[in-house]
């Protein structure tokens, strides 16, 4: 409750939660107008949707990362709202599946650039590490909350209503949504010191790539996707056809994996406070890997009446790897980021997290189909077992925020090494929170 007493960060979590139900209305009824449009075609539809959706992610979180500091925050959370609430207006009067995809890039292009923009609002309003951290506990339990009980919300809505109508409702969502925005005090981002266009757009990949933990990081975020692709792409097949049971049963084994997810939201604030993050996202990555082993398992079992409930606790604690990596990440970009820099390494994280999507969730969908699930899971664990490899070999398992460096001359912030102790002529050493930016652009090694 310490948490909600902060105005401006209960208002934004109102705004998130809102567009999160909306969004998946929107799913729904997308599902449902690809399936008016093109009928036999409509997965297919699906498929190339969900594709354009992770590759617009990937090209265009950058971007905004890279001009976030020249736009007031509140007014670009607010127009990109109002982008979304239009678009998805518009999306019952397509004909065309054309025009699907055309107001799918535009959609989503403003939920890359919004999504990042608002993570990296929540560190600025809220400087204290306890109250940040359950703020992101908050967060994925709202995105858990959503996934569970976004399916019912237009269940509901069907029964009286057209699927048409889910847009509309949808289109609200975004609207109260920019009405929360408003009555917020969003503080402005500094602007960053590069200057150069491509210079502010490639400056969070490569914060990612010179801080060893970000790239441990980004080894989790390809485990992440190659067990989560098993969840989202193979759950309805694998429920409805190799198990043979009902479409219900789909949202039971999904609630199942949310479940998992949502116990350790509500349980790692309090751990974060004793134990490292690195530590529970190890181990949450370890977890998610039994959890496909586990479900490489199941596909070889013969009889599907075993394989139900053991599938229901495999899915559940997939979902538990799941939130132990996930839930922690925010925290990692704080620590590893100036202020500055954070809409660009919120960006990153953001871009690069779904580069791993684009590769996997093909990998799931279309090797499933044409290898079956034995083979596909095995592809995936494979990719998921170089993840965890690459984030145990990247991220030192003693990883301080302050570090001994040294700094040559001529340095184009003098004032920066007026704390220093010269040990050689022209070299400087000194210890304080180390991150990338300008005036640190490697990971220092050693201080001599």
């Amino acid at each position: 409750m310490s948490l909600f007493a902060h105005r401006d960060y209960r208002h934004l979590f109102a705004a998130q939660v809102v567009a999160l139900f909306g969004t998946g209305l929107a799913t729904v009824a997308l599902g449902l107008l690809a399936y008016e449009l093109a009928r036999a075609d409509a997965g297919a539809v699906l498929g190339t949707a969900l594709a354009i959706k992770m590759i617009t992610y990937v090209i265009v979180a950058p971007l905004a990362g890279a001009y976030v500091g020249q736009i007031p925050r509140r007014t670009m959370l607010v127009s990109l709202d109002a982008v979304r609430a239009l678009v998805v207006l518009a999306l019952p009067f397509v004909d065309q599946v054309w025009q699907i995809y055309v107001l799918i890039v535009v959609l989503q292009s403003a939920s890359a650039a919004f999504t990042p923009t608002f993570q990296a609002v929540l560190p600025d309003i809220l400087p204290d590490e306890r109250d940040y951290t359950k703020a992101l506990s908050a967060s994925q339990l709202a995105s858990t909350m959503e996934n569970l009980l976004s399916p019912v919300l237009a269940a509901a809505m069907l029964s009286v209503l057209s699927f048409h109508w889910l847009f509309t409702g949808t289109s609200v969502g975004f609207a109260i949504s920019a009405v929360l925005v408003l009555t917020t005090t969003v503080p402005n981002a500094l602007p960053a010191a590069r200057r150069g266009a491509w210079d502010r757009i490639s400056s969070g990949t490569r914060i990612f790539r010179a801080t060893p933990r970000l790239r441990g990081l980004m080894g989790l975020n390809l485990a992440v996707a190659a067990v989560g692709a098993v969840v989202m792409v193979n759950t309805f097949t694998y429920v409805l056809d190799t198990l043979g049971r009902s479409q219900a049963d789909v949202a039971v084994l999904f609630a199942a994996n949310g479940l998992g997810t949502m116990v350790v939201a509500l349980s790692l604030p309090r751990m974060l406070d004793r134990v490292p993050e690195r530590r529970v996202m190890m181990s949450g990555a370890v977890v998610l890997l039994v959890g496909l082993a586990s479900v490489i398992i199941l596909s070889m079992v013969s009889a599907a009446v075993a394989r139900w409930p053991m599938a229901l606790v495999v899915w559940a604690v997939i979902g538990t790897g799941t939130g132990m990596v996930l839930t922690p990440v925010g925290r990692v970009l704080r620590r590893s980021s100036a202020f500055s820099d954070r809409p660009a390494i919120f960006a990153a994280q953001f871009s690069l997290s779904h580069a791993c999507w684009l590769l996997t969730y093909p990998i799931a969908g279309w090797l499933g189909t044409a290898a079956g699930f034995t083979t596909t899971w095995g592809v995936l664990a494979a990719i998921g077992v170089s993840g965890l490899s690459v984030a145990l070999k990247s991220w030192p398992k003693h990883d301080p925020d302050l570090l001994d460096h040294v700094h040559h001359a001529p340095l184009a912030d003098h004032d920066h090494v007026a704390d220093a102790i010269e040990i050689e002529p022209g070299m400087w050493q000194h210890r304080h929170t180390y991150v990338i930016d300008d005036t640190h652009e490697r990971w220092p090694t050693s201080a001599r």
